[in-house]
């Protein structure tokens, strides 16, 4: 398969998985504790991948684990955390769309940062974005007063690390196998996600009922599937794809999202709707590409 056909399959699957996430931490916070959905996400996940490809290790240089320990916590560790306490107090499906900011975020980080050229057509589609995520937050706290729209904000942060991790990504260790790269995060965070499972009273206080052994399972899913799987699909894609391509996958999650949720019986209005179509029109003109002007 040529690179470019790779590219979008990689991209599809991706939304796919990372767009049933959002309903899979919902239903796991109905027996476990966001930071316990957070600790456990990371934890099996960390299980499972080290496990099936702890030699692939060998060759990392010390400058490497450098870049690799900020990628670990902030493009896993910490947003695991953030999107866990959001979905508890907002709906999935808006989460999902305001993760749609990680390519603007993206953009704005290689750009001031690792010195990417920063168009007209992109800085109007990073400011429709701002707008429309304003709009829908707004709208959101109208239409859900008992929603707590501060917790948006987790949302936005994480964006703000995923796009710092795809930066690094694609500057610092484009020379690993994605395979190496997702390996070595996860070794990292075994003991940290230990450690917090263990603060949290878990093992002692925690009881087998039956709605907690069901989330326990989503939480087994979304930690296999939207953590370690998705991981190595992610690392991959950035090494074959640019950085905003990478990160335009946040184009189709909030599509997969929303249809999970309203399933679920979440509500958008019409504005939020639009709010998320102005997102994602931002997005698009950030990943355009100049048309090139026709010799005669």
């Amino acid at each position: 398969m040529d690179i470019q056909k790779k590219k979008w399959l990689y991209l599809i699957i991706l939304a796919l998985i990372w767009g049933s996430s959002f309903i899979l931490m919902k239903k796991s916070l109905l027996g476990l504790t966001p930071v316990q959905v957070g600790a456990f996400r990371v934890l099996i996940a960390a299980v499972v991948i080290v496990s099936v490809g702890f030699k692939n290790l060998k060759g990392i240089s010390k400058k490497q684990w450098k870049h690799i320990v900020v990628t670990s916590f902030l493009g896993t560790f910490f947003p695991a955390f953030l999107f866990a306490f959001a979905v508890q107090k907002i709906d999935s499906s808006v989460a999902a769309i305001l993760n749609s900011l990680t390519p603007l975020n993206t953009l704005l980080i290689g750009t001031v940062l690792y010195g990417f050229v920063f168009r007209k057509r992109q800085f109007a589609g990073v400011l429709m974005g701002l707008i429309g995520t304003v709009v829908l937050i707004l709208k959101g706290a109208a239409l859900h007063p008992n929603h707590d729209y501060f917790y948006a904000v987790f949302v936005i942060v994480s964006s703000i690390g995923y796009a710092f991790n795809v930066n690094i990504l694609k500057r610092h260790l484009g020379d690993l196998s994605a395979m190496s790269v997702t390996v070595a995060q996860f070794v990292l965070l075994i003991v940290p996600a230990m450690v917090v499972i263990y603060a949290t009273g878990f093992l002692t206080e925690f009881t087998w009922q039956a709605s907690s052994i069901e989330s326990f399972m989503y939480v087994t899913v979304l930690a296999v599937l939207g953590t370690g799987v998705a991981k190595v699909l992610f690392n991959n894609l950035v090494k074959i794809a640019s950085p905003v391509f990478s990160s335009s996958v946040t184009y189709l999650i909030p599509i997969v999202a929303i249809v999970w949720g309203l399933l679920d019986g979440e509500r958008l209005s019409m504005v939020q709707v639009a709010s998320a179509v102005l997102i994602m029109l931002g997005v698009y003109l950030v990943n355009a590409k100049p048309k090139k002007s026709v010799s005669k």
